[in-house]
């Protein structure tokens, strides 16, 4: 706006901020008045800002105070005027730049500027003005035969109709006036009808989180150790028999063709929903639970050793679901079975299969044709991974294609992988239940690329059979591991996968390998870094470590070996032959540093956020997750720590070859490679606390001189020596002794 009654320029600062122009303080504030003298609402004026202004072809530095000047973003006032002196017409509504201050300083010729885009409309279509609103239309268009159609098929109106009746009938919903409301949508049931679902993302991403546990389906399992006979009960809209909390019901309210509805009890969709229905289903079974119950939100199994027990445990189950108005499905449900599916399990006497239903789901999977379709199958067969005796080996090449900055390629590698993933699920063999009571066996291998393990007790034929498989790749760091340490890795990994099986156990856990030198693991008094922290981990099992030669260990050797993960074209890699600590003209052993970072990162409450922000492809700036490690500003950050911080000081400072620097040059070595928070800070008081340095250290005081003997005293008391003898037992109100010797 151009304002002959301003005495300056004035600039909104919501433009100010939309092109980020540059500010600066006026030294003393400025008090802005309107016509009749008062000052503005908006208070003083304490910032402006010079920027080029262009009209036309008449560009200029303008400079103008910051100040909120109501529906105008910029106030061009009586100081620019003067200034530039243009012509104005009125009739026109133009400016013309003729002065001879805009000829020197702001234009190349003279030139016009149109305030308006057309005038009015030319008289030969005066008729037609209607067409040319000044405004937008503010009402909405006619009906037209172009009108356009949302129709949702007839299986959809009549699923949605019968819903609705059917939930208000049963008093499950009511008519609501929510000011909010979500979407509907349909999904199909096994047997091919619809089921109407509410769409409750908008709601869930601002819900604050339940976090209470859901069970996990093979922890579950493993709880039914010699369990003969079964029954399962599914409760019937188990969500349904949950009501919700006075005050929020209208927040769950959904909009239909037949009107808007709200909840009064929990539907299904909500992100709270499994939690809480989780939390009440063990508050009501809670002296139950893992004894001869299991559940799994609203899927309840009952497992007993024979027929007489189970019977008291059903009714008592039967029983507490009437006294909490808790109904089951009875075409679900299954009574005093040898045999149940359960959580995508087929669960026996002998032991544990895969569900063939889901089987065929494999079977007809179609080929991936990018990273999503990778990411849905490998969640589906990870689910079964237990069953799957190379499981890490043979999907390498897949996770490899999730692999960030990695580019798609599908080729026969991954093909295979993929078909030898479905085979496996088609020949997946029969697991034993885990019985905690008996002993367990670990069968473990590791080649130059990956360790497999195999946990087993003996059936009833006295014969080992398979618990559990575990097959994992090396990476490109634990490869360069010498081969007893790999073979050690191969043993901790099997326990930290059944950790909640060994632990405790009363029976020594025979671990089996076919590394002789394994066996003298635990009274070797000579280990390096990593083979201590392994030792320490392994304090709390109780195991004994077999040699068992390589003929006999195939099974595990299996694991641990497969032929896409061997080099190509060069043969067999280098193997590390020597301990890595041997090597003494390397400065820093950063391999195993940063594979206890790699660890650490994941247990520090400051850093989720970050990692989970990454791990879903989000830009975070300053920061970037690669090779397993956190880096900040293209330097590895080391999480809150003190263990693994020492070890990287221990590198830059004690080690032979780093020669005890001073702090600046410790600090400089370590932040080549390394960051975390006072790092200085650390740096500083390491060094300053470093015996060696201290030991070492030049005085710059004066040589202590030679001690002398007193002279012998003329007479009694001339020389005396004294000292106090404190912190004794009180003994008659006093506690030190005060010695004097002449």
């Amino acid at each position: 706006m151009i304002d002959s009654g301003a005495t300056s320029c004035f600039i909104h600062p919501l433009l100010v901020e939309t092109y980020r122009l540059p500010t600066y303080l006026h030294p003393i504030p400025k008090k802005l008045r309107v016509i009749d003298g008062q000052e503005i609402d908006s208070g003083q004026i304490t910032h402006f800002t010079r920027f080029k202004c262009t009209i036309g072809n008449h560009t200029k530095e303008l400079e103008c105070h910051i100040s909120n000047i109501g529906n105008h973003q910029l106030v061009l006032g009586m100081s620019w005027l003067k200034k530039h002196n243009p012509q104005i017409s009125w009739e026109k509504h133009t400016l013309v730049f003729n002065s001879l201050h805009c000829s020197n300083n702001c234009l190349p010729a003279p030139a016009v500027l149109e305030l308006k885009a057309v005038e009015e409309i030319p008289t030969p279509y005066q008729e037609f003005s209607r067409v040319f609103p000044e405004e937008e239309s503010s009402k909405l268009p006619p009906h037209r035969p172009y009108d356009i159609a949302i129709d949702l098929g007839p299986r959809e109106d009549a699923e949605l109709k019968e819903t609705i009746e059917k939930q208000l009938k049963a008093g499950l919903i009511q008519p609501s006036k929510s000011p909010m409301a979500s979407p509907i949508l349909f999904v199909k049931k096994k047997n091919g009808k619809l089921r109407m679902c509410v769409d409750y993302r908008r709601l869930n991403s601002m819900t604050k989180k339940n976090v209470y546990p859901l069970p996990l389906p093979q922890n579950l399992i493993e709880k039914l150790q010699g369990a003969k006979i079964f029954s399962k009960f599914d409760l019937k809209a188990g969500y349904n028999l949950v009501q919700i909390k006075e005050g929020d019901k209208w927040k769950t309210a959904f909009k239909t063709k037949y009107g808007l509805f709200e909840y009064l009890v929990m539907p299904f969709g909500l992100t709270n929903a499994p939690a809480v229905f989780q939390d009440m289903m063990n508050e009501i079974f809670q002296d139950l639970l893992d004894v001869y119950v299991i559940i799994y939100l609203d899927n309840i199994l009952v497992f007993s050793l024979n027929e007489k027990d189970h019977k008291a445990h059903v009714q008592e189950v039967l029983k507490r679901l009437q006294d909490n108005d808790l109904f089951c499905n009875i075409k679900k449900c299954h009574f005093h079975v040898k045999k149940i599916d359960y959580l995508g399990f087929i669960i026996l006497e002998s032991g544990i299969e895969v569900d063939q239903s889901k089987v065929t789901d494999a079977m007809n999977w179609s080929t991936p044709k990018n990273v999503k379709n990778i990411q849905e199958f490998l969640g589906f067969v990870n689910f079964y991974r237990q069953f799957i005796p190379n499981f890490g080996n043979m999907a390498q090449p897949l996770y490899n294609l999730l692999k960030k900055d990695s580019v798609w390629k599908w080729d026969l590698a991954e093909q295979q992988s993929f078909e030898g993933l479905k085979k496996c699920l088609t020949s997946a063999p029969l697991l034993l239940q885990p019985d905690t009571t008996r002993q367990f066996y670990v069968e473990c291998n590791a080649s130059d690329y990956a360790t497999g393990a195999i946990l087993s007790q003996r059936n009833s034929e006295g014969k080992l059979a398979p618990v559990a498989y575990l097959s994992k790749s090396l990476s490109p760091a634990k490869k360069n591991y010498n081969i007893f340490d790999k073979e050690l890795l191969a043993v901790i990994r099997a326990f930290k996968e059944w950790r909640h099986l060994l632990e405790g156990s009363e029976l020594p856990v025979q671990v089996l390998t076919d590394h002789k030198n394994l066996e003298y693991f635990s009274t070797s008094q000579s280990l390096n870094k990593r083979q201590i922290r392994w030792a320490n981990f392994l304090v709390d099992y109780n195991f004994q470590i077999i040699y068992r030669p390589g003929a006999q260990n195939k099974k595990a050797d299996i694991l641990s070996r497969r032929y896409n993960l061997v080099p190509l074209e060069g043969g067999v890699e280098n193997q590390v032959l020597l301990k890595p600590e041997l090597f003494i003209a390397s400065i820093t052993p950063d391999q195993e540093i940063n594979d206890l970072i790699g660890e650490a990162i994941y247990e520090d409450d400051c850093l989720k956020e970050i990692l989970h922000k990454l791990q879903n492809k989000e830009k975070v700036l300053d920061w970037e997750l690669r090779e397993g490690l956190l880096w900040f500003q293209r330097k590895i950050f080391v999480p809150k720590d003190d263990t693994i911080r020492n070890l990287i000081l221990e590198s830059r400072h004690d080690a032979l070859a780093a020669g005890h620097p001073g702090q600046a040059r410790t600090l400089e070595l370590v932040s080549r490679s390394y960051y975390w928070p006072s790092l200085k800070k650390f740096v500083n008081s390491y060094v300053s606390h470093c015996k060696t340095c201290i030991r070492s250290k030049p005085t710059n005081q004066l040589p202590v001189g030679l001690l002398k003997p007193l002279q012998i005293p003329e007479r009694p008391w001339e020389d005396i020596a004294y000292d106090m003898i404190v912190g004794l037992p009180v003994s008659e109100g006093f506690d030190a002794i005060l010695t004097v010797i002449d």
